[in-house]
């Protein structure tokens, strides 16, 4: 596998595709320079050195002036075994390192499925700790994190929102539980809310903000807004959902899948990294259920290049004709 910032060799590893992801994700979704991201960077940590899987500087540092002393974001990466709550290899690796690093500013931790974000704050004492984030800032933000501003949402590049579809649905299944099919439905109710905001929304309502997330007010705020905004959405997509529908998760699992989602922006986001993010969350144990039988994606590249149609050309799909008994006027519409 060829490294996306260095162009080194290194070996393809589960561990290593979400490094290559999230290495992916830092230039092309949040606009860090390839010129101030290293790769396997070594820190002195206690007695002994460590690298990390990614560092991100300041701007504007010669290689010589990137020390350990001047790093400002650490990144650690894992493959799917590895949980968040394993001592040797989980979140606690992350917060180490960070504190071996005095200038750092934010951290994140992540094996493809779940994903942890901290930022430094100095306590009434005098000390740093870490408090949670719902993302890594994007380049030239402050470390202050509120309310997201639309400007602020990025398309989604690369695997990064299939990834955030994963963690979502896994987290739902996992926190809920819920069966797949259900997580997967109460899933889809916040994707279809989320496009609703970015639709027909003035400033975004689709957030949850870190304070919200720490006390049971904060949580009934944003559930509140997420519980209006699927109202609008029940109506245009009443084929869909149920007028008497609700949203069916915890205050604390909702807010989590918020954060997973709100720094997208879904509308802006590219046909093929949506759809792939969407077969990957229906997963192929709920295709058959929902009478949804994705075409491999090899088949349908070949499709493509025979037929090599234009914008001007008309496509039919004669599945769907024969299924749904579509009119002429249908089509033609």
């Amino acid at each position: 596998m060829l490294d996306f910032i260095d162009n080194t060799l290194r070996e393809d590893t589960p561990e290593e595709y979400v490094r290559q992801e999230i290495l992916k994700s830092l230039v092309r979704e949040y606009g860090y320079s390839k010129s101030d991201i290293r790769v396997e960077f070594p820190i002195k940590f206690g007695s002994r050195r460590v690298r990390v899987d990614i560092v991100v500087f300041p701007p504007e540092l010669d290689t010589a002036e990137q020390t350990q002393e001047r790093a400002w974001m650490l990144i650690e990466c894992k493959s799917e075994k590895i949980r968040p709550a394993m001592k040797k290899d989980g979140i606690e690796q992350l917060r180490s390192y960070m504190a071996a690093c005095p200038n750092a500013q934010v951290g994140m931790w992540t094996n493809g499925e779940d994903m942890a974000a901290y930022s430094f704050e100095i306590d009434p004492t005098g000390n740093r700790t870490t408090v949670d984030i719902p993302d890594i800032l994007r380049f030239g933000d402050s470390t202050e994190v509120g309310t997201p501003q639309f400007d602020q949402h990025r398309p989604a590049a690369s695997d990064s929102l299939l990834f955030a579809f994963r963690r979502a649905h896994s987290y739902i299944a996992g926190n809920q539980g819920m069966q797949k099919p259900e997580a997967f439905w109460e899933l889809l109710k916040l994707i279809f809310c989320k496009i609703q905001d970015e639709r027909q929304s003035e400033t975004p309502q689709f957030f949850a903000t870190p304070k919200e997330r720490q006390n049971m007010t904060g949580l009934i705020r944003c559930g509140a807004r997420l519980s209006k905004l699927f109202d609008s959405v029940k109506l245009p997509y009443s084929q869909i959902f149920k007028p008497n529908e609700e949203i069916e998760l915890d205050p604390k699992v909702l807010a989590y899948i918020v954060t997973q989602l709100q720094m997208f922006s879904l509308l802006d986001s590219d046909v093929d990294v949506k759809g792939k993010a969407y077969e990957e969350a229906v997963g192929s144990n709920l295709r058959g259920d929902r009478g949804e039988f994705f075409t491999p994606r090899n088949v349908c590249n070949m499709m493509v290049e025979m037929l090599d149609p234009t914008d001007n050309d008309l496509i039919l799909d004669p599945a769907f004709m024969r299924k749904s008994h579509v009119s002429r006027d249908t089509i033609a519409a």
